[in-house]
């Protein structure tokens, strides 16, 4: 008998092959996942949105990661509809970063988009110290890195993708089949912005993109 698997924020599951489809998973896994089909658009959108004449953007990647593949799908299909160019940087551990940000730097990217991967989080405090260092506008994928000192984040909210998760566990524990609870795609979005780190990098927030904001910090 399989152990019944539920996801609290995974990414892609059917790309990974965790799931047969979002709607029947037809296996023992289900829950939630982060990603939507526009979240990579948005989060390019929004960096467009407050960096004047964007025209590159580096992505910070653990390629090794499972998340990284569905992650850099979504923004390979968003990009060029926005002129858009993609610098993929690759990082696996803390002593890459100091090369990616010169790697970046050299390369003239205009902002930074970090993924929603657990080596990445790992590293919060040192991205969004070494993205000031270089003046570099950054999006990352949850508000902890906002909380840290980066610019924004534009996401799901996570705590309440942990508080869903609880309803597929009552379900399972009453008999319900994991392989016929659909998994979930978020819904909601919240957009939060650092203006204190938008002053120390020297970059002024648009006022249409502060008024969307769900939270600012100040």
């Amino acid at each position: 008998m399989m152990i019944p698997i539920v996801m609290a924020h995974g990414s892609d599951p059917v790309a990974l092959g965790y799931v047969a489809s979002l709607a029947r998973p037809g296996g023992n896994i289900t829950g939630l996942t982060h990603l939507a089909p526009e979240l990579g658009g948005k989060r390019l959108e929004l960096l467009k949105d407050i960096v004047a004449r964007l025209s590159q953007v580096a992505v910070l990647t653990d390629p090794g990661t499972g998340g990284h593949g569905p992650q850099i799908k979504e923004l390979e299909v968003a990009a060029p509809a926005l002129g858009l160019r993609l610098q993929v940087v690759e990082v696996r551990a803390r002593a890459e970063l100091e090369n990616a940000f010169s790697i970046i730097s050299s390369s003239r990217a205009g902002a930074l988009i970090g993924l929603q991967q657990p080596t990445l989080d790992r590293l919060r405090e040192r991205i969004v110290d070494l993205a000031a260092k270089n003046r570099l506008p950054g999006m990352y994928p949850n508000e902890e890195y906002v909380e840290s000192g980066g610019l924004m984040s534009y996401a799901a909210d996570i705590v309440a993708m942990f508080r869903r998760s609880a309803f597929y566990v009552d379900k399972i524990l009453k008999g319900a089949k994991p392989a016929e609870l659909p998994v979930e795609q978020p819904t909601k979005f919240e957009l939060v912005v650092n203006l204190k780190t938008a002053k120390q990098i020297g970059l002024t927030i648009p006022p249409n993109v502060l008024a969307r904001a769900d939270r600012v910090i100040r």
